[in-house]
């Protein structure tokens, strides 16, 4: 167990941020998941929609700290290319 002030404020504010992450790594994973529902459906509409919400979500979620920027444009790229695809 911590001992000082700050350390003890620390756990605290970790706790915090881990279930906030949490909460936003589950997010990213069903916004993905939509997009390749679609996909193997062959609904490219659909696809497309997805996607549009998934882009605006994977760069939303690089601004509060939760995917660093070259992992959000690896997967916006690698799901512009499988919509393409259909």
């Amino acid at each position: 167990m911590a001992n000082h002030k700050s350390s003890i404020k620390r756990i605290r504010q970790t706790i915090v941020r881990t279930e906030r992450n949490r909460f936003y790594r589950t997010r990213l994973k069903n916004i993905v998941k939509d997009v390749r529902s679609a996909i193997e459906a062959g609904n490219k509409e659909e696809a497309t929609a997805a996607f549009k919400v998934a882009n605006k979500q994977l760069h939303t979620f690089v601004s509060k700290g939760v995917l660093k920027k070259e992992t959000a444009a690896r997967k916006v790229s690698r799901l512009h290319r499988a919509v393409n695809a259909i």
